[in-house]
Order: C-alpha cells, then sequence, then structure tokens
C-alpha cells in the first residue's frame, strides 16, 4: 500500500475495505493467506475484535500482522472487554507499531457471544472511545496526566441506516460526528433508495461513508438476518433472486448482487465508498469487486 487510509479518504477516490475475522486458535495460516490476497485490492482491511461476541485471536495481533503482510489495517476495537485503561493501553501499543486506524465501536452483548458467562466491561462507549482517542492525541490520557508521546490517529465509527426506528441512530452518528469520527462504515445495507435519504441527512455532516455490503450466501442467509441481526432488511425481491438460482448457484449469484450493488453506489455517487463483508468467504471479495467493474479496488 502506497498511501495511508488516511490519504485515501483525502484523495476523492471511490474507498474500498474490507474486513477479516481472526481465527479461533493460534493457526493463522488461513488468514495470512486472506491478507496477501486482499491487501493489494482494497485500501484498508479491518481485523474484527472478538466478532459477535465470540472469543478469537486478538484483533491487535491480526492487525500486527496486516501491517507486516504490507496491508493498511484498521484496528476494530471494542468497548465490552476492556475498561479506559486498558483501552488507552492498547491504542498507544498499536500506535508504537505503527497501526495508525481505528474503528471505534461498542461491541456486541456477551450473551450472544460463546463465554455467556463472561462480564462484559462497557466501561466507555464508542462515543466516548472516540474522546478518548482525541485526549490522547492532545498529549493527554483520560485521568488527565500527561503523555511522554503522544498518539495520531485516523479514527472511525459505524452506524446502521436500515436501524427501525432510525432516529436513535441518528443521533448516535451526530454524537460520533462530535467526539471526532473521520470515516464511517455502515452496518450492511441492502435498500439502496432507503440508504439515499439517509446520505441526504448524513452528507451535510462532510465525514466520509463507506456503505456496508454483506455477501449473500443463500437465502437462508438472507431471511435469518431478516429476523435475527437488528438493522439489517434483505428486500424480499433480492431473496427471491437467490432462491431462483440454479442448484449450486446460490453463491454465485450473491457475488452477482454485491457487485451489481457497489456499482451502482459508485456510478450513482450515492457515498463515499464501500465496506465488503464476505463473512467467512474472504476468498470471494475480489470476485465481487471485479463484478463491480473494481477489479483493482479503485
Amino acid at each position: 500500500m502506497n498511501r495511508s487510509f488516511k490519504e485515501v479518504l483525502g484523495s476523492g477516490k471511490f474507498v474500498v475495505t474490507s474486513e477479516l475475522g481472526p481465527p479461533k486458535g493460534t493457526n493463522l495460516e488461513n488468514m495470512i493467506h486472506h491478507v496477501d490476497l486482499l491487501k493489494d485490492k482494497v485500501d484498508a482491511i479491518n481485523v474484527t475484535d472478538h466478532q459477535s461476541s465470540v472469543m478469537r485471536y486478538p484483533s491487535l495481533g491480526g492487525a500486527l500482522i496486516v501491517k507486516e503482510r504490507g496491508g493498511e489495517p484498521i484496528l476494530q476495537m471494542t468497548c465490552r472487554d476492556r475498561n479506559r485503561m486498558a483501552l488507552q493501553a492498547d491504542l498507544m501499543f498499536a500506535y508504537s507499531r505503527g497501526i495508525t486506524n481505528v474503528l471505534c465501536l461498542t461491541g456486541d452483548a456477551v450473551v450472544v457471544g460463546d463465554h455467556k458467562q463472561a462480564k462484559g466491561v462497557f466501561d466507555l462507549d464508542s462515543s466516548q472511545l472516540l474522546t478518548a482517542i482525541r485526549t490522547m492525541e492532545s498529549g493527554k490520557d483520560l485521568g488527565g496526566s500527561d503523555l511522554d508521546g503522544a498518539v495520531n490517529f485516523c479514527a472511525g465509527a459505524i452506524v446502521t441506516p436500515e436501524a427501525n426506528p432510525i432516529e436513535p441512530q441518528l443521533i448516535k452518528f451526530e454524537k460520533k460526528i462530535a467526539a471526532g469520527a473521520e470515516f464511517i462504515q455502515t452496518q450492511a445495507i441492502y435498500d439502496l433508495d432507503n440508504f439515499k435519504r439517509f446520505m441526504d441527512y448524513a452528507r451535510p455532516f462532510g465525514v466520509k461513508i463507506m456503505a456496508g455490503v454483506i455477501l449473500l450466501t443463500s437465502w437462508r442467509m438472507a431471511e435469518f438476518m431478516n429476523k435475527n441481526v437488528p438493522g439489517v432488511f434483505v428486500p424480499q425481491p433480492l431473496i427471491e433472486e437467490i432462491k431462483s438460482a440454479p442448484k449450486g448457484g446460490a453463491i454465485a449469484k450473491g457475488v452477482e448482487i454485491a457487485g451489481r450493488m457497489i456499482r451502482r453506489i459508485k456510478e450513482e455517487s450515492i457515498c463515499d465508498g464501500v465496506h465488503v463483508m464476505a463473512i467467512g468467504k474472504e476468498e470471494l471479495v475480489p470476485d465481487i469487486l471485479k463484478e463491480a467493474g473494481l477489479a483493482n479496488g479503485s
């Protein structure tokens, strides 16, 4: 990667990011393969932080691997598992090792994951974590003490444009912008006309927004998300389109749908870029980008 993510955001290009979920264990072979596959095809790679409250190899370790392999990492950092002291310490460590992009998340509830007896911390929320980063950039910690060496991050957050009702999300969005978010990656969107209405509201804030695109691998996955994932809605015509795919062709149809959506987002300048999530199928991200006419991620 020749340019930092911050430089890419400021360049005016259509931004493409993707993400990797670290393994549940110390076998990093598959993750390294995906890093090498994606590092030259996207502008940055998110590394998830115990996604869905499932214990995995740490996001900080994964971000270091992305950096070592020549990619541009975005460190996802949730507030669920650490208090403000640990969060600040991890931020200092990340910055000292050349990781300069952070996505601030409150984090999923512990009960949805695989360690249901763990205790959620939630000392800070995502807006407060953004404030912590900006405070540390000024040379102070959250206790008011001076830092011997500050940090400097490109920090972002998330929003869920298809939440119903949408008003609480808009309040959170404004809080995150006020706290210093430089970029926003959205939860999965499938109704682009509805997303356009969100963008009419969001554009005046001047923050870079990347639309989340999750690869649909089956119609059952789409229906599961509609029933179980708050803020995600797959319209029935898309579900029927996947159902109509020939036997064994559902994934190819999902790649086609994702590519078509990304192409439209870019052609109509709906937002500033996309965040492609091919959960468990990261090797298909290049196919999605090719389908979108973004073979080189631009």
